[in-house]
């Protein structure tokens, strides 16, 4: 790995930055990389490092925002059109890549995100149980009484026996997070979020009582259920870290060039050349012809495009 790769991954792991790493491990003649190239792909589809031309790099981009979104690693071969014989790797990723003018690439694509994020608000026996089994799942603990806010939170549990759960609710909304608990009996939970006057939505994001029902007693069962609800509701219910709202996160990704779609959504196009689905970035080719935006994989198709125009009858890629 290279030394600049390796910084600049500790770099984006100590800002909670979720990033993807691609490492060559296949490559026959005659590619431009090696087994060992690496490189990594950001949120808004960049790529730092180098792990083939603008062909490969396209199908790069958009298997690692794919893995990216379902947080699963992928081996991704990258094959010339009529390219069968490259060696069988079962539970791989294919794309043919109708453009590539080399050979066949294997890629393994690694997504490092950051663990989630549990703002506890309160020092009650079940707050506390509720740090404490925390971190061995791997979550990442924010305490109201450090200081701490629930920004980019993933999950925050209000546990304080009355104390300023109001404020805290209405802060983790605000913050946009989707799973809101309430430590509270089912009585006392309904009074305090019918006091907030909270709209429909907001209603549906905030949980009390929180927790599995199982049978829980102690502190330390407690602590359990609500961590059960929270690792189902990620695994099983696609429960994210609540959005950035500040430009200086690291996480919003810019426009494209010339006023085109943004990448934060995964924006797609297909090469009218070579009939290739790309994933728009900022750096992708593209041309604007009529007032629309034309998107290729790469400047060859680009340039065959502003000489010619599109194919007769382009492919469509494939992916499997």
């Amino acid at each position: 790995m290279l030394s600049g790769i390796s910084t600049r991954m500790r770099e984006l792991v100590a800002d909670r930055v979720p990033f993807v790493h691609a490492v060559v491990v296949r490559a026959h003649f005659p590619t431009a990389v090696s087994a060992g190239d690496d490189a990594i792909v950001l949120p808004d589809g960049s790529i730092e490092g180098f792990v083939g031309g603008q062909c490969a790099e396209s199908s790069v981009r958009t298997a690692a925002l794919g893995a990216l979104r379902d947080g699963r690693s992928v081996l991704l071969r990258v094959l010339p059109e009529g390219e069968l014989n490259f060696p069988d790797s079962p539970g791989a990723q294919v794309v043919v890549n109708p453009c590539l003018s080399g050979g066949a690439l294997e890629i393994f694509l690694q997504p490092l995100l950051p663990s989630p994020v549990v703002w506890i608000v309160g020092r009650s026996p079940i707050a506390e149980a509720l740090a404490e089994l925390a971190r061995p799942l791997d979550f990442a603990v924010r305490r109201a009484a450090d200081g701490q806010g629930p920004a980019g939170a993933t999950a925050v549990v209000v546990s304080s026996h009355g104390r300023d759960e109001i404020a805290a609710i209405r802060a983790a909304l605000d913050a946009g997070v989707e799973y809101i608990g309430l430590v509270a009996s089912h009585r006392r939970g309904t009074a305090v979020l019918a006091e907030m006057e909270l709209t429909e939505a907001e209603r549906r994001r905030v949980r009390s009582p929180v927790g599995l029902q199982i049978g829980a007693r102690t502190a330390p069962e407690i602590a359990l259920s609500i961590l059960a609800e929270i690792v189902a509701a990620i695994r099983t219910g696609g429960l994210t870290p609540a959005a950035p709202t500040s430009s200086g996160s690291g996480h919003i990704a810019p426009g494209p060039p010339d006023g085109g779609p943004t990448t934060g959504s995964s924006v797609r196009a297909v090469d009218p050349v070579c009939g290739m689905t790309v994933t728009v970035s900022p750096d992708t080719p593209h041309l604007t012809v009529d007032g629309e935006d034309v998107w290729f994989c790469g400047p060859g198709c680009r340039q065959r495009y502003a000489e010619k125009g599109p194919l007769p009858q382009a492919g469509t890629g494939a992916a499997s």
